[in-house]
C-alpha cells in the first residue's frame, strides 16, 4: 500500500485516510447526487449540469472524476479496482457525449458514487471491517441518516 505523505507530521496516517475519504465522498456526492427534483426521488449533481456546457463541461466534470481515481490510487487501491473505476468513468463519458439523451443519462448513471463504493470497500477491507452484503444498506461514517 502506498503511504500518504503529509506536510503536517502531527497528523496520523489513519486520520489522513479518513480525511481523504470524507473529502472524496463529498466530491462524489456533489457531482452525482447533490440536489433533488422536488416531488420526485430523482437526485442529480453538478456532473449533468456541467455537461450542459458543450465540450468544456464534459472536460471539467470528467477531470474531477479522474481526480477521484487518482486519489484512490494514492490510497493504495489495487490496479484491477482502478481499472473498474476507469471503466465507470469511461462509460459515463460515453453517455455524456450524446447531446440530449446523454444529459438525462448522466442523472441516472452515477459513476462517481459507484467509484466511491469501490473505494469504500477497499478501505473497509484494509481496516479489517467486513464488506456490506449485496443489497444491504449501511450509512457512511459521519453522514446523517
Amino acid at each position: 500500500m502506498r503511504q500518504i505523505t503529509s506536510r503536517r507530521p502531527h497528523v496520523s496516517p489513519g486520520r489522513q485516510m479518513d480525511n481523504a475519504r470524507r473529502r472524496l465522498e463529498a466530491i462524489a456526492r456533489l457531482l452525482d447526487s447533490r440536489w433533488r427534483i422536488p416531488g420526485t426521488g430523482i437526485r442529480f449533481g453538478a456532473d449533468p449540469v456541467l455537461n450542459l456546457l458543450p465540450g468544456l463541461g464534459l472536460l471539467a466534470s470528467k477531470g474531477v472524476s479522474a481526480y477521484l481515481i487518482w486519489e484512490s490510487w494514492r490510497l493504495g487501491v489495487p490496479g484491477w479496482t482502478l481499472l473498474r473505476m476507469a471503466g465507470n468513468l469511461g462509460l459515463d463519458a460515453l453517455i455524456s457525449a450524446v447531446p440530449v439523451l446523454g444529459w438525462a443519462g448522466d442523472v441516472f448513471y452515477r459513476a462517481n458514487l459507484r467509484n466511491m463504493a469501490l473505494l469504500r470497500a477497499h478501505l473497509d477491507r484494509q481496516a479489517g471491517q467486513p464488506p456490506p452484503q449485496p443489497g444491504s444498506w449501511r450509512p457512511s461514517p459521519g453522514r446523517a441518516v
